[in-house]
C-alpha cells in the first residue's frame, strides 16, 4: 500500500510529527527530504502502532533511534502510559533511559507485544539483514519474542535477494580462533563468491566487539546465497558462531519511506 506525501492523513501526520512539513496548502513549495528525513518519517509511522500497556522491544540504529525518542516524547505529554521497554542494546538502554522509557529484559517479560526497529536490507518477501550496527544477537532475541514486528526503512535499504546489496550481512562469532570461524563461513559459500572480513574499527583497526563480548565476521556477497533457510542451518550449525544477521520470516510489518511517500508491506 503505497501512501504519498503529503496528500494521505497517515504520512502527513507521520511527517508533521517529525517537523517536516507543514500542513498541506496549493501554494507549497515542493520538499527535498534526506535520508535521515526518511527514516524518521517511518519511525514516527511506526511509531502509531504503539498503545498504552504494551512491552515494547526497542530497536537500534539509525532508524530505530527516532522511534525511541519519539515514545519518549509521546510517553512525556500523556499520550502513552504504562509502557515498558526492551532495549536491543546498551546504546539504546541509554537513550531510552534518557528519554523516560521504564525498561526490563525477557526475562521478567518473554513475550513482547511489539518490536520497531531498522534493517540494512529487506527483499521481496520480507526477510532482512541487520545487525550492521553489531546488535543483532539481542535483536533477534527480543524480535523473536515479539507477536508483532514493526520494521522502518528508507528506500534504499530495498534488495532483491538477501546480501544483494553487496554490503556487510554480519555473522557474530566467539573471539576464540575467529580465522578458523572466518575460513569455514567463507567456504561455506564460496559458490556465491563470499569473502569473510573481520570488522575493525578506527584508524589502528582493532576488532569491533559486540555488547556481548564477540567478534563479528562480515560476508560480502556477489551472488545470492540460494535457499535462506539451508544457509541459515548451515551458518549456526558451525562451532564458534553465536548467530547471523538474517532475520527471516520475522517481520510483520514492513514502513518504506521514499521520496513519493510510505508504502507499507505487511505479511
Amino acid at each position: 500500500m503505497a501512501i504519498p506525501y503529503p496528500h494521505f492523513i497517515a504520512s502527513e501526520k507521520a511527517a508533521m510529527e517529525a517537523g517536516l512539513i507543514l500542513p498541506s496548502s496549493p501554494s507549497q513549495p515542493s520538499i527535498v527530504l534526506t535520508q535521515d528525513d526518511l527514516k524518521k518519517i517511518a519511525a514516527y509511522k511506526a511509531v502509531e502502532y504503539v498503545e498504552s500497556g504494551m512491552v515494547l522491544g526497542l530497536g537500534t540504529g539509525s532508524t530505530a533511534k527516532h522511534a525511541v525518542a519519539r515514545i519518549g516524547e509521546l510517553l512525556q505529554q500523556g499520550k502513552l502510559k504504562d509502557i515498558i521497554g526492551i532495549p536491543t542494546s546498551k546504546m539504546t538502554h541509554e537513550q531510552a533511559l534518557s528519554a523516560g522509557i521504564p525498561l526490563s529484559d525477557l526475562d521478567s517479560h518473554p513475550v513482547v507485544d511489539l518490536a520497531i526497529d531498522g534493517a540494512d536490507e529487506v527483499d521481496p518477501y520480507l526477510n532482512l539483514v541487520k545487525g550492521r550496527g553489531g546488535s543483532l544477537l539481542r535483536e533477534k532475541m527480543v524480535e523473536g519474542a515479539c507477536k508483532k514486528f514493526v520494521v522502518i526503512v528508507d528506500e534504499s535499504k530495498l534488495v532483491n535477494y538477501v546480501g544483494g546489496s553487496g554490503l556487510a550481512m554480519p555473522v557474530e562469532v566467539i573471539q576464540f580462533c575467529w580465522k578458523f570461524t572466518a575460513s569455514k563461513l567463507q567456504k561455506l559459500f564460496e559458490e556465491s563468491g563470499c569473502e569473510a572480513k573481520l570488522r575493525t574499527f578506527g584508524e589502528k583497526k582493532e576488532p569491533f566487539v559486540t555488547d556481548n563480548g564477540n567478534y563479528i565476521i562480515d560476508l560480502y556477497f556477489k551472488e545470492s546465497m540460494g535457499d535462506l533457510k539451508v544457509a541459515s542451518d548451515a551458518i549456526l550449525n558451525l562451532a564458534g558462531v553465536v548467530e547471523h544477521g538474517m532475520f527471516l520470516d520475522m517481520a510483520t510489518t514492513v514502513i518504506i519511506a521514499g521520496e513519493l511517500g510510505l508504502t507499507v508491506k505487511n505479511k
